[in-house]
């Protein structure tokens, strides 16, 4: 891997697009969210109270019990946010060769969580900073709030190892580590080898990314004492609708 670094450049929001258009990826400051979501920092900082008592990811095929996770889908048409009903998570087995190809019901998030007028604006904000790499008329977004723990003595954030996840562009939040060791950062060129590696340290920083040309991972935390824990958000934007299985209304 190239380009190795734990510390990445951090890139300003006014040049978000252009090193999204330029080189696949950005990595931005707690500050630059707050600044592309129109919001204080501590608002934002707010909401973290809601990722304690997610419930448990039913659906790991590897036995394991350290991932918690909810789930929720909007549609944004310009500056209009609109919750959809509640659907399942699907992705091919082409983009998710461990979990693909099968409907995952995630429980909801909470109403309290989907009213703050701070998640709100992240959520636009970011279809803003979007809307000038790729005009669309409705980006199609999937909200995943997730936590890691070491119950097992390992957390795996990505048990699908290196991955892409099949839409437009993909916006992971570091909410939280606490008592961990690991939860690395991966990316890498699909189309060649460059890479990088770094660790999100600072709650609420963000790694952007241009989902069709990067391929992302997390490497596995560890407790540094009894127990510990990592808190992401992952928000997905897709231009083409959401990814559905092909059975859908056939049942």
């Amino acid at each position: 891997m190239t380009n190795a670094s734990l510390a990445p450049l951090l890139t300003p929001a006014k040049e978000l697009a252009q090193a999204l258009r330029s080189q696949g990826y950005a990595v931005a400051s707690p500050e630059t969210v707050a600044e592309i979501a129109k919001v204080k920092p501590e608002n934002l900082q707010n909401l973290t109270q809601f990722w304690e008592g997610l419930p448990r990811d039913p659906y790991l095929k590897d036995g394991g019990r350290y991932r918690f996770r909810r789930h929720a889908s909007y549609a944004i048409k310009g500056d209009h946010l609109n919750l959809v009903p509640h659907r399942a998570h699907w992705q091919s087995v082409d983009y998710n060769a461990l979990h693909g190809g099968i409907e995952r019901w995630f429980e909801p998030m909470q109403a309290a969580l989907l009213n703050d007028p701070a998640w709100q604006s992240l959520l636009l904000g970011l279809a803003q900073v979007l809307n000038g790499l790729k005009p669309v008329t409705t980006w199609f977004v999937e909200a995943h709030q997730f936590r890691i723990d070491t119950t097992d003595g390992i957390g795996r954030p990505t048990p699908e190892g290196a991955h892409r996840d099949g839409v437009d562009f993909v916006a992971v939040f570091l909410l939280n580590r606490v008592g961990i060791k690991g939860g690395e950062t991966r990316i890498f060129d699909a189309q060649g080898s460059a890479g990088l590696r770094f660790t999100l340290d600072q709650p609420w920083s963000l790694l952007l990314m241009n989902d069709e040309r990067m391929i992302h991972e997390s490497t596995p935390i560890q407790p540094v004492g009894d127990y510990g824990y990592r808190d992401t958000l992952v928000l997905t934007y897709r231009s083409t609708g959401f990814q559905d299985s092909p059975n859908r209304g056939q049942q």
